[in-house]
Formats: structure tokens, C-alpha cells, sequence
């Protein structure tokens, strides 16, 4: 046991029941990182009940606990959000919480629902949705999003309240409920139901942070945003300038997030301390509920099925024939989209670069186009890269940014590849083109000083000059070294000891106190 816990276990024999006992332990508190971690479900106790709670909870052997897990069948109940990010680290977080001995059922859309054949140790329900197959979710139709929260509620309440009728038949406690924060209805039906409700993240926590500042920002002036001032910089949110901040039309949207993550009963976040710790702390410090940074998930869990679109594995056999850090792999995400201007500009760049490439193009990516459309590539443009490059329309991303041969990676900067990047040492060439890629890419460029942003737009010559200055310049390879410097912090924090992997046992053994 970590020597300062024990300690601070040893003082709780010696208080009153008192607040100011219960003030003094907590200033005491040796894991500062999750401090409100356990607190409100000791409310109306005294203070000798509520830190023997405590300590029974963060005491427990994690191999004990994934023993009575298996023994008692306490079912955990996961609600991804029909998105491959969102997807992506919901099966990574079930597959571990698997692994920890819980029984595991998945509710999902029909729309854009995973093959439960690939995860026959799951339990799945399916939601009509109403959405015809064909519907696409990006940047220029979100109504989908919409479509989706108001179509689901019901259907998603009768699911669930039969999955937990089932529970009580079979004698197999359910636990919680963890749920996408997008899905705007699971807190009035979990609260209805009165089922504990824990959410995942799938962004970082410095996003978190700034959208929890919004009103703070609009005290300070800084909105409405003025096109004169987009580049100078927010002192209070620091390396953020105002051109980074989020758009007046998101506010609405990310309050409603934030309410369904604030009125859970935990946040798991795909994040680790070493990266993300000061911001993980200042999120902890206004929220009454705990924080699990337990990741990076996909190094903790491996889950290759849980993927939307099918693999090109094509890839890794090409890469196989690559030389060692050779390779930019190129791909803008699963819902990204550019123009055709962009996207011939991209090409050009690609091809002139003299730089082997893997490039990522999914069909309907290009604004105007459909998933049917041929790619406008311009005319012999095979002829044009021989060999050099290769062209999939999914990669096992993954599998490709662990390859060897891979020296840098062209992204949208979305959390998951960026997560994924930084895992296995890749440095990034940034291009954020929705959401909370603009944000995310001036931490990877000014924070961590792992990647750097197109500076003069998407032009031939500009990209051709950004991939040598990535995969063959000083100035790349000092992002790369400062890439596998964190790499190395994101393995430690999965190992015996290490942040993560400590916050995942007090996530064990927290959904075992419900």
C-alpha cells in the first residue's frame, strides 16, 4: 500500500466527528489528483462511517474484487454514441471492465452498430433509432445528433428498464450505467430508474477545462469574438489564443454536455496524469464527483473490432516493405471532411514530397461528395507516386501508428489520434478542421511541442516543405524525441504503480460501493 495512504488511514483513529476533522484529513489526503473521488457517497454519514467507507473502498484488493466480480456477476451497462471516436475507447473501456471480471452489456443504434459476433463475451441490445441507413453524421449535417436524443429517449428507457428487470430475475446486480455525454436523456432516465450514472469522455480535459470556463471568458470580454484580435493570446488560458476558442454557436451544445457530465456520479477519461494532470486537477477542484484518468484505453485494452468501417490490413503489408520511421501516415479522422481544392492540394503535396506515404481517404470525406463517388484524384496520379504511396479508405489506425515504419503522422488532431500518436512516439503535422481539433493542436504544437501546424494554408508548396521539415529536418526529430519522451509516461502510467493504472483500480472498486 502507497506508504503515504497509509499514514493518512492510520489518522482516522484519531479524529472527532467533526467537520473540522473531516476538513483537516482531507488537506491530509495523499492522491490529490482524485480527492473529491469518493466524497459524495459519504454524505449524511458521520465521519468515522464515511472514512471507514473510504478506506474499504481504496484498500481493496483489485484481485480480490475482480475474484467477487465473477463470483456475484455485477453487470456493468455501456451506451456508446454511434460515432467511431466515440465507438472506439466505449469498447476499449468494456473489454477492460471485462477484463476486471464485470459482466458486460452494450445498448446500441441500429444505426451504425457494431457486429456483436465480434464480441461474444458482451450482452447486446439494439435501439430503433429511426434513422434510415444511408443518414450521414459530419461537420456540414449535424442534425443527426439531434435526431438521434430526440428518436432514443424512449426506447432507451423501456431498454433499460427491461435490462434491469432482467437483473433483479437472474439475481445479477447492475452497477451503473456509463454513458456518452452527448446523449442528452440518459441522466433523467438513469435518475427515474434511480441507477448510478458515470460518464466517458472521449475528448481531453483540457477541452473540458476551457468549456468550463466559457462564462468566466464572456465576463472577461472575450466574446463576442473580434476578428481584429484572433491571434493574440488568452493569458488566463494559457497557450490558447482567441482564434481557438470555441464558437458562440457551440455554447448551447457543449452546456448540455457538461450538464450530463455534472450530474453523473464519475467522469472516466481517456487521458493520463503525465500528460493532462494540471488540467485534470482544475476540472476535479469545481466538480463534486470523481475523476479516472485511466488511459491511454487502447494500450490498456485491445478491442481491433470495435470499428465502424471496415479495415484495409492491406496497409501493414505494405508498410512492411517500408524502411524504419520512413512513412507519413495521413488520415483526417472519421468525420472530418475538405474540399475538393484542399484535397488536390493535399495530393500534390503528397506526391511532390518524394516522402512514402500511407494515405487514409474515406469515401465521402471531400465536401459535396457521398461515400459512392470515385475519388477526384487528379488524372495519373498512380503513375505519379508509383509505388511511394498507398492509398486505403480505412486503416487499422492503431496497428499502422505502432508500425515501425511510420515517422510521423498528418492529423485532424482529434483525442483519440492524437492519444493514439502520442503512444507510440509519432510527432504530428496538425490540420484541426471542426470541433475541438483547434484547441487540441495548440497543445500538441505549444505545450507539448510534439507536432507543428501547416503556417501559410493548404498549399502544395507549404505541405510539401511541412513533411521534410517532419520526417527528414532536426527540428522534426527533436518533436519525435519529445514524443517518445511521452510515450514513455504513458507506458509507465499503465504499469503497477503508475497513475493510470492506480486510477483504475479505485474505478474497480467504485463501481463495486454502488
Amino acid at each position: 500500500m502507497h506508504g503515504s495512504f497509509s499514514i493518512w488511514l492510520f489518522s482516522i483513529d484519531k479524529v472527532s466527528d467533526s467537520t473540522s476533522s473531516i476538513n483537516f484529513l482531507l488537506k491530509q489526503w495523499p492522491f490529490q489528483g482524485v480527492l473529491n473521488s469518493i466524497q459524495h457517497i459519504t454524505e449524511n454519514k458521520t465521519t468515522r462511517e464515511a472514512f471507514e467507507l473510504m478506506s474499504q473502498i481504496l484498500t481493496k484488493d483489485p484481485k480480490e474484487g475482480a475474484r467477487q466480480q465473477s463470483n456475484m456477476g455485477v453487470r456493468v451497462v455501456l451506451f456508446p454514441l454511434p460515432l467511431q471516436g466515440h465507438v472506439t475507447p466505449m469498447f476499449h473501456l468494456a473489454t477492460l471492465l471485462h477484463s476486471k471480471g464485470f459482466s458486460i452489456t452494450i445498448i446500441q443504434t441500429n444505426y451504425r452498430s457494431l457486429d456483436p459476433t465480434h464480441f461474444p463475451h458482451f450482452t447486446f441490445y439494439f435501439l430503433d433509432d429511426g434513422l434510415p441507413d444511408n443518414a450521414i453524421f459530419g461537420p456540414s449535417n449535424q442534425t443527426v445528433l439531434t435526431d438521434l436524443n430526440t428518436n432514443c429517449s424512449e426506447p432507451f428507457r423501456n431498454c433499460l428498464s427491461q435490462i434491469l428487470s432482467n437483473g433483479v430475475t437472474h439475481q445479477e446486480p447492475i452497477a451503473c450505467l456509463i454513458a456518452d455525454p452527448m446523449w442528452s436523456f440518459t441522466s433523467s432516465v438513469t435518475s427515474s430508474l434511480r441507477l448510478p450514472r458515470i460518464v466517458l469522455r472521449c475528448a481531453s480535459m483540457s477541452t473540458y477545462y476551457i468549456y468550463q470556463s466559457l462564462p468566466f471568458l464572456r465576463a472577461k470580454g472575450y466574446y463576442p469574438l473580434q476578428e481584429s484580435k484572433l491571434d493574440e493570446p488568452v493569458p488566463e488560458l494559457p497557450p490558447l489564443k482567441v482564434k481557438d476558442l470555441p464558437l458562440e454557436a457551440k455554447h448551447n451544445l457543449l452546456a448540455d454536455i457538461m450538464k450530463e457530465m455534472e450530474s453523473s456520479q464519475g467522469i472516466i477519461c481517456n487521458t493520463f496524469e503525465e500528460l493532462e494532470g494540471s488540467y485534470i486537477t482544475r476540472v476535479q477542484q469545481a466538480l463534486p464527483i470523481p475523476i479516472f484518468s485511466i488511459g491511454p484505453l487502447h494500450k490498456n485494452s485491445q478491442s481491433s473490432q470495435a470499428t465502424i468501417w471496415t479495415q484495409d490490413h492491406t496497409s501493414i503489408s505494405w508498410l512492411n516493405t517500408q524502411l524504419p520511421k520512413s512513412v507519413l501516415y495521413v488520415s483526417f479522422g472519421s468525420m472530418a471532411e475538405v474540399s475538393k481544392a484542399d484535397f488536390l492540394e493535399i495530393a500534390y503535396g503528397l506526391a511532390n514530397s518524394k516522402q512514402p506515404f500511407l494515405w487514409v481517404i474515406r469515401r465521402g470525406s471531400i465536401e459535396g461528395s457521398t461515400e459512392t463517388d470515385p475519388l477526384p484524384l487528379p488524372e495519373g496520379y498512380s503513375d505519379m507516386i508509383g509505388q511511394r504511396g498507398n492509398i486505403v479508405n480505412w486503416a487499422p489506425q492503431q496497428e499502422v501508428l505502432a508500425h515501425p515504419a511510420i515517422g510521423g503522422f498528418w492529423t485532424h488532431c482529434g483525442w483519440n489520434s492524437i492519444i493514439e500518436s502520442i503512444s507510440e512516439g509519432v510527432p504530428m503535422l496538425c490540420l484541426p478542421l471542426f470541433a475541438d481539433q483547434t484547441i487540441n493542436t495548440r497543445h500538441v504544437i505549444d505545450n507539448w511541442k510534439i507536432g507543428f501546424q501547416l503556417e501559410n494554408g493548404v498549399k502544395r508548396g507549404e505541405i510539401e516543405r511541412a513533411i521534410r521539415k517532419l520526417m527528414v529536418e532536426g527540428e522534426g526529430e527533436a518533436m519525435r524525441n519529445r514524443t517518445t519522451a511521452l510515450k514513455e509516461k504513458a507506458t509507465l502510467s499503465l504499469m503497477k504503480g503508475g497513475s493510470s493504472c492506480k486510477s483504475l483500480e479505485f474505478l474497480t472498486n467504485y463501481l463495486l460501493s454502488f
